[in-house]
């Protein structure tokens, strides 16, 4: 969810989750914590692309909000297309 600063990602299959847009200046984590298959995020308001993918437990995002769009600061094993 938006609202909480860390979220741990758990798949059961190939998942597609969305993130809403956050408050200026909001960092937000998320990380895979158990692979069931391919979890692939959509921010609604994406600045580096469209979305994120977890391939693996332990691949890691964080993100900061703009005011506009959702910005990767820090990516160890995500793939942003």
């Amino acid at each position: 969810n938006v609202t909480s600063t860390v979220t741990k990602w758990t798949t059961t299959g190939a998942q597609a989750g969305t993130l809403a847009d956050g408050s200026q200046g909001q960092i937000k984590l998320i990380t895979m914590v158990a692979d069931g298959g391919d979890g692939t995020l959509t921010p609604s308001n994406f600045g580096n692309g469209t979305t994120i993918t977890f391939n693996d437990v332990g691949d890691t995002v964080a993100l900061l909000f703009s005011g506009t769009d959702w910005w990767v600061i820090a990516n160890s094993g995500c793939t942003v297309a």
